[in-house]
């Protein structure tokens, strides 16, 4: 089948189509004619060996798609469902048939587009489950730090669908953006802190980090709690300022959550461009170069 991948560790250069094995799926596993795959930063980390991953393989890490086949011991999966969920291993989902683990997969609504599917286990996954770790009860107020990025955008929504007060840090260019889904923007950079006193005067409760870095070190002095900072982005310096990443929970218990609130009108994976697989490499470029303004997914069926 044709697949969309890379053939050695390394930059762009090493991306091409790929021929390669309907692969089988296994154990927990279902096979999937895809027809959407999300693109993330995460797959031009894994073709530049973030991940070791052993080349040549096929790049994407989530997709919706219609069952093909169920592996041995699958439970509530059959041939032509149609599903979203994760991808193991080294059999990625830029393919026309993609495996997918059973048990970070969820039967999709008819009301949920595909390409809207397909875009929710990464970035609106690792969200509700940053959410669902700190357990903020409602009123309580998170300062969400990148608020404008493909993990900020689903934290603001499902936030705010909690009832919490949402102050994102963002770039002056994403200041509507950040004010669209439900927070209020403050730029990043000096003065950060005296800015986020002025809409927050009593404090912010805990503090979600997508930057890392100096940026990190900054926010994380309006807590005094520290055991509410999370960050995906420099988790050593989380440990040492006393806080702590994000406990990933990929269970179908997630994406049904995430699948209810896309069909309620809660949360828009604000998807924002959709290309053919043809174009998979534009694709990747616009996400690695920092110029998507939202989710890029790719139709393959």
């Amino acid at each position: 089948m044709r697949a969309y991948g890379f053939t050695r560790t390394g930059g762009p250069e090493t991306q091409t189509f790929l021929d390669v094995a309907v692969p089988e799926p296994g154990p927990g596993e279902l096979r999937v004619r895809v027809r959407a795959a999300g693109v993330n930063p995460g797959d031009w980390r894994l073709r530049e060996g973030a991940y070791g991953t052993v080349p040549p393989a096929v790049l994407g890490r989530e997709v919706a798609g219609t069952v093909t086949a169920v592996g041995p011991g699958v439970t509530g999966f059959g041939t032509a469902d149609e599903v979203f969920g994760g991808c193991p291993g080294m059999v990625g989902g830029w393919a026309e048939e993609a495996i997918v683990t059973a048990g970070f997969a969820a039967h999709r609504p008819a009301s949920v587009r595909p390409e809207d599917a397909a875009a929710l286990p990464v970035a609106a996954g690792t969200a509700f489950d940053a959410l669902e770790g700190l357990a903020l009860p409602a009123g309580s107020t998170l300062l969400v730090n990148g608020a404008g990025g493909g993990v900020g955008v689903p934290t603001l929504q499902l936030a705010r669908a909690a009832g919490l007060r949402v102050v994102g840090v963002a770039s002056p260019r994403k200041h509507a953006l950040v004010e669209r889904f439900g927070g209020i923007p403050v730029a990043y950079g000096d003065g950060v802190l005296d800015r986020v006193r002025a809409v927050a005067p009593d404090g912010v409760d805990a503090v979600f980090d997508l930057v890392g870095g100096d940026p990190l070190r900054a926010v994380a002095t309006l807590l005094t709690d520290r055991s509410r900072l999370r960050s995906i982005a420099d988790k050593g310096l989380a440990a040492e300022l006393g806080g702590r990443d994000v406990m990933r929970d990929r269970s179908t218990r997630v994406l049904d959550a995430l699948a209810t609130e896309v069909a309620a009108g809660r949360l828009d994976p604000h998807v924002t461009e959709v290309l053919p697989l043809e174009q998979a490499e534009r694709a990747l470029a616009e996400v690695e170069n920092g110029h998507a303004e939202g989710k890029v997914v790719l139709r393959i069926a």
